[in-house]
């Protein structure tokens, strides 16, 4: 499994689907695991850099959000404390999700040695700001729905760092799998958010590169944000000309024509 980023305390794993990520911080004599995935051999490549490098430290696993490729690894891990939105705790959607798991895998003959479970968080984030200390270490979270209802961001100013979950990303255009106006706010937040932690010049998304400066950080939240703009003008007047000019921003992510099929299911949500 190729590991993108490995600086102080901080791994980022890379799936070879879709470039989803999984995260670990070392945080003094604790670790905080972060949506592990996707295939069984990079599930177990996780598990083995941990028994390696963290076999005494007390373990924290945290969900951005439910989509099952974020938790499809959680079984391997079910032994550690589980943190994650009070919506995702109450997601009355979980078998679905679970579904999904089962239906990827028999798709593709997959079998896993650890069982196919919803996480069941033991700290659940209610509100914005809400903070949580490891080993001395501050995690301030955030609520983040639009891509999802029960998404979050997580912020660890001591190492610099913002992890966004299926947010702010390279290589995709906004997924709104929630709600446009939720997205709209979601965006302006992480706005907010980059104006008060100054320090902040790490940011992981759940699928693509990682950015290690501010800029990178400023610019993909434009990014989007211009994106959504332009989303609401289209949905507002569609035209055959304004369309060309959304689909050739879309392309302008990554060429990847699927991304289009993601910006149609997005003007299907608004018309």
């Amino acid at each position: 499994m190729k590991i993108q980023f490995d600086n102080n305390g901080i791994t980022v794993f890379e799936s070879s689907l879709y470039r989803t990520t999984s995260t670990i911080v070392e945080l003094g004599e604790s670790i905080l695991v972060i949506d592990p995935n996707w295939l069984p051999i990079e599930v177990d490549f996780i598990k083995d850099f941990i028994s390696i490098n963290y076999k005494n430290h007390t373990k924290y696993i945290l969900f951005t959000h439910s989509d099952y490729d974020h938790i499809i690894g959680y079984g391997a891990f079910a032994e550690y404390k589980v943190i994650a939105t009070i919506e995702f705790s109450e997601n009355v959607e979980r078998q679905k999700i679970l579904e999904e798991i089962f239906d990827f895998d028999r798709k593709y003959y997959i079998t896993r040695i650890y069982p196919i479970i919803y996480p069941v968080p033991e700290i659940i984030i209610k509100e914005d700001y809400q903070t949580i200390l490891i080993d001395g270490f501050e995690c301030i979270l955030f609520k983040a729905p639009g891509h999802t209802f029960d998404a979050m961001f997580t912020i660890i100013p001591a190492k610099k760092l913002w992890v966004a979950g299926d947010y702010l990303s390279n290589i995709e255009t906004p997924f709104i799998d929630d709600s446009f106006e939720d997205y709209q706010h979601t965006l302006d937040k992480a706005l907010a958010i980059y104006n008060e932690f100054t320090d902040l010049h790490i940011l992981i998304p759940g699928h693509g590169d990682l950015t290690s400066k501010r800029s990178g950080i400023s610019s993909r939240i434009e990014r989007d944000k211009t994106y959504l703009k332009m989303l609401s003008e289209y949905a507002q007047n569609p035209n055959d000309a304004d369309l060309v000019k959304l689909e050739n921003y879309v392309l302008s992510y990554v060429y990847n024509t699927d991304l289009l099929e993601a910006n149609r299911k997005n003007i299907k949500l608004l018309v």
